[in-house]
């Protein structure tokens, strides 16, 4: 019985090494990149980008708000030619320590929705809530504006849309002359293509011009409000965004 011990044994040892090659090769072929590939790893990351490139309709568009922590964030979009042009929080937390957040964050967060044309965007530091409360909304204007897209997207969106410009209007400053773009029948843009000029008269119009643009695609019409400190240029510019609005057809 004791000398069979050996034999034994290295039947044994012979045994478990062709168990071992057998396990090694049974594992080799989900270890080869090919049958990774061939299961599907690649496609599903090109799948999510090709998935979201939906148009969004041109016009002005209102996100629900969003409810945070400290307070609603409710955010506004400008579209024109299928791009967002601007963005605004129209709703945003406030008293107290956040005028401060909302004063810093929201500019930021403004403009990297224009840059970044979609809800992905990056929270700012120090403003988690406002940020995330931001992006929801900001989603959900996008949802609307895609909704609002008519279904032929085949170029007659960009016919609609059209730039006029106004006649020039003179004032004791200089003159003031308003270009605006319109879509759907709303103005997307509007700008100061002439704006007095020279001595106090820039400090002056940096000042008011970007809240007569602001206030004119917010109105739709030449019933805005001067800017108080500039009452000759807000004078010229609404007469000049009325004969905009003339030439567009009202």
């Amino acid at each position: 019985m004791r000398k069979s011990h050996p034999v034994r044994r290295a039947v044994l040892a012979t045994a478990a090494t062709v168990s071992g090659i057998v396990l090694l090769l049974s594992l080799k072929p989900a270890s080869d990149p090919g049958s990774a590939e061939a299961a599907g790893g690649a496609p599903p990351a090109a799948e999510s980008v090709q998935g979201g490139a939906r148009p969004i309709g041109d016009g002005t568009v209102t996100g629900d708000a969003a409810r945070t922590q400290y307070g609603a964030v409710q955010v506004r979009l400008t579209v024109s030619g299928g791009r967002i042009t601007k963005a605004e929080a129209v709703q945003a937390p406030q008293g107290g320590q956040s005028d401060q957040v909302t004063s810093n964050a929201v500019p930021r967060l403004n403009q990297a929705a224009v840059q970044a044309q979609s809800a992905d965007i990056d929270a700012v530091s120090g403003a988690t809530y406002t940020s995330a409360g931001y992006k929801e909304s900001l989603q959900s204007a996008l949802d609307k504006a895609r909704a609002s897209a008519p279904a032929d997207t085949g170029g007659g969106d960009a016919a609609q849309a059209r730039t006029v410009t106004g006649e020039a209007a003179q004032t004791q400053y200089g003159r003031v002359q308003v270009r605006i773009t319109v879509s759907g029948g709303r103005i997307t843009k509007a700008e100061a293509v002439q704006a007095p000029k020279g001595g106090q008269s820039d400090q002056v119009t940096s000042n008011a011009v970007p809240k007569l643009n602001q206030a004119a695609v917010q109105a739709g019409t030449a019933d805005i409000d001067a800017v108080s400190g500039a009452t000759y240029t807000s004078a010229g510019y609404k007469e000049s965004l009325q004969s905009a609005l003339d030439k567009a057809g009202g």
